[in-house]
């Protein structure tokens, strides 16, 4: 390992850390609202940059380039669409949970339909960051980072000693970013660090062509473009990881649920000053998700003329960063890639404090003592993201063991848990009169039904028709159980919004601007551009 790289990484990692500890330092945490959202104080830059950052983690570096590399560029679908599903959220979302003074998306729940669905929620929501995101997170990490720094030849130790060592090392980190500083020094460091991928994801394509060229970027680009095309098309057909079908059903629901219901995301917009910083930081991080294939899939492209028979697939990003790029760009982006774990780990954790907390725990309090001081709720909280922590380092190494693929891995199981949830947020946001007994029977069908059809009877569909199938199905029967059992008396959303809902002004046009490059990056990634 060349010194000038760990030097670069340990300089760019201590810049973010002391930057961000610098910007925030004035700010206590004191209270819940405090350490959950950054006392509702986020301008739209920073809700832009963590936006970005919670949602790319080492999971995409590792995922979509290992994708690529074994089929093609139909992989950039999930990120690319997920534009469309983000300015939907801005306009429609955003307004009711601003209004409502929302602190997690149950609580939306509590108030259209009761506390028991809400509480139900949240225990899905918390399951769901036990078994797939904090430990997907922890792996991704380790492996992008093993596959850059090769711990495991360095320490002379086993690939699985090396992982599950960097899983512990990304984990204690964040634990102490979560205690020490809370959500707005999260987000603080996550625009940092969004800063240098966007720079990381200039050079590393760069590199990765001169690399593949023998010195001659221009030829790289030339074999890339000339040889394979068909790695280069993002119009998957039905053998591909992602046909291009999906886009328009269960692909759209899950980008729809992931950034406007699932709480480690939304949970950084909710923390605006008002709706129209929380719509601009949206937009911004749009801007950023159309630049993320630089990073996340065109490495993947290079790969595919370099290494021919890989040891494994997973390795595929780090080991074309550690080979292609100088020492001091390659302690750069394993910066990069540290801080995208981190950065998602964080993130989760703390949502499933606050889940736990806010949800949960307070409430029992309450109805049990009839009140709760805020340093013990803050206590509480730490002490539970401690068992989520250990539970995550516990299952982490055992995701290599999967088979179908680490990013398919996450998705599957994030489909589990994700659309039911969905399905009662959109019905209970459409509609008045469909009572909590909908929301409950709608959850547990959407659960047994999806459990029989994947793993039980195989009926050859994706699973992202299946996703979107039995939504329609669970929305038309939660419709059937309320035209027989409606509310007595009809939901009334709230008028007294926690902070200014006056919208952003300019966001048609500049939502307008960002489906135009969406769909231009398709055409661009088709038979009918460079997938000749």
């Amino acid at each position: 390992m060349h010194v000038s790289t760990i030097i670069s990484f340990v300089v760019f990692v201590v810049i973010v850390t002391v930057l961000s500890w610098y910007i925030t330092r004035k700010h206590q945490l004191k209270t819940a609202s405090d350490v959950f959202l950054g006392s509702r104080s986020l301008n739209w830059i920073v809700i832009g940059g963590a936006l970005f950052m919670t949602n790319i983690s080492a999971n995409q570096f590792i995922g979509e380039n290992e994708s690529v590399f074994m089929n093609n560029m139909s992989i950039m679908a999930w990120g690319v669409t997920s534009v469309l599903a983000m300015l939907f959220v801005s306009e429609f979302f955003m307004p009711i949970y601003l209004r409502i003074g929302a602190v997690t998306t149950p609580d939306f729940l509590a108030v259209r339909y009761d506390g028991a669905t809400k509480k139900i929620v949240s225990v899905v929501f918390l399951v769901s960051y036990l078994v797939n995101l904090i430990p997907a997170v922890l792996y991704g990490g380790a492996v992008a980072f093993n596959g850059i720094f090769h711990l495991n030849e360095i320490l002379h130790i086993s690939y699985w000693s090396a992982i599950w060592l960097l899983a512990c090392l990304i984990a204690i980190t964040g634990y102490l970013y979560n205690v020490l500083g809370g959500l707005k020094v999260i987000t603080m460091s996550d625009t940092v660090l969004g800063a240098g991928m966007i720079a990381g994801g200039l050079l590393l394509p760069y590199f990765g062509f001169k690399y593949l060229g023998h010195g001659d970027a221009a030829e790289g680009l030339r074999i890339v473009l000339g040889t394979d095309t068909g790695h280069l098309n993002a119009i998957g057909n039905r053998y591909d990881a992602v046909p291009f079908s999906t886009i328009f059903t269960g692909m759209l629901l899950v980008n729809v649920y992931y950034w406007g219901m699932e709480q480690f995301i939304v949970q950084q917009a909710l923390g605006s000053v008002n709706l129209e910083q929380s719509q601009k930081g949206i937009a911004l991080a749009c801007l950023c998700k159309l630049l993320s294939p630089l990073m996340l899939n065109i490495p993947g492209l290079i790969a595919v003329h370099l290494y021919l028979h890989p040891q494994s697939t997973a390795e595929i990003f780090p080991r074309l960063a550690a080979d292609a790029l100088p020492p001091v760009y390659t302690g750069l982006i394993a910066a990069v890639v540290f801080g995208a774990a981190l950065s998602t780990f964080n993130a989760g954790l703390s949502s499933a404090g606050t889940l736990f907390t806010m949800n949960l725990y307070k409430p029992y309090m309450l109805k049990k003592k009839g009140e709760i001081a805020e340093k013990k709720l803050l206590s509480t909280t730490w002490i539970f993201q401690v068992i989520v922590t250990l539970i995550g380092i516990g299952i982490a190494p055992f995701i290599m063991l999967f088979k179908g693929g680490f990013y398919n891995y996450i998705q599957m199981l994030s489909g589990f848990f994700s659309i039911p949830i969905f399905t009662i947020m959109i019905v209970g946001m459409a509609t008045r009169y469909i009572p909590a007994v909908a929301a409950k029977v709608g959850l547990l069908f959407f659960f047994v039904a999806n459990i029989f059809f994947q793993l039980i009877l195989d009926t050859g569909l994706h699973y992202l028709h299946l996703l979107a199938i039995l939504f329609v199905i669970t929305a038309l029967l939660m419709l059937a159980i309320g035209k027989i059992w409606p509310m007595a008396v009809p939901y009334t959303p709230a008028t007294t919004p926690s902070v200014t809902l006056q919208p952003w002004k300019n966001r048609h046009w500049y939502s307008a601007v960002l489906i135009i490059l969406m769909v231009l990056l398709f055409v661009l990634f088709s038979p009918m551009g460079l997938a000749k």
